[in-house]
């Protein structure tokens, strides 16, 4: 059981990377990777994780799908971006804030999560992330720049040190995603 968590990390990159290159197979490689993070998270403790790794089989499904059907840029043949609208920001807050609060009080009360709150807040940030991902928008990146600072954080204290360097990267790439996304749009 070892190589699962270094080998969804690894898969990890190689979706980002491709996801960062607007190429949709980042996301076939993606639903690998949650599926395999499913078990490390379990093993962990870390239940909000694990279940935002389900979820995210269906969004990497879902973004498949999506980015399959979406225009692309004539220019270079990779999906069409957008951006987000400051209602769009009012309601990713909203949601991001009464997700939190929900999901950590469930993990609070009815499991022995290691860090209940903290875990709900990064699971529904990285949800709504994949959501805005999925949809084009741009701004996803800032979401995931937010969430994968506080991974760093949470990752390291579980003792999750494979995941600790790939959210790591993730950060970096996130700023590569961001600032690449940003230069098409």
């Amino acid at each position: 059981m070892a190589y699962i968590e270094p080998l969804a990390a690894l898969l990890g990159l190689w979706s980002v990377w491709l996801i960062i290159r607007r190429n949709v197979w980042g996301f076939p490689i993606g639903i690998i990777m949650v599926v395999m993070y499913a078990w490390v998270f379990y093993n962990a403790r870390l239940y909000s994780d694990m279940l935002l790794q389900f979820a995210f089989v269906a969004f990497q499904v879902h973004g498949w799908v999506h980015w399959t059907r979406s225009p692309v840029d004539a220019d270079d043949r990779r999906i069409r971006l957008r951006r987000l609208s400051a209602g769009q920001w009012v309601l990713t807050i909203i949601v991001g804030v009464a997700g939190t609060l929900a999901l950590g009080t469930v993990m609070s009360a009815y499991t022995n999560a290691a860090i209940p709150f903290l875990d709900a807040g990064t699971a529904t940030v990285s949800l709504l992330a994949q959501w805005w991902m999925n949809r084009r928008y741009v701004e996803n990146w800032l979401l995931w720049i937010a969430v994968d600072a506080v991974y760093l954080y949470q990752y390291g204290t579980q003792q999750l040190y494979y995941t600790t360097a790939l959210y790591g990267i993730f950060l970096i790439m996130a700023v590569w995603g961001w600032r690449t996304w940003r230069k098409r749009i």
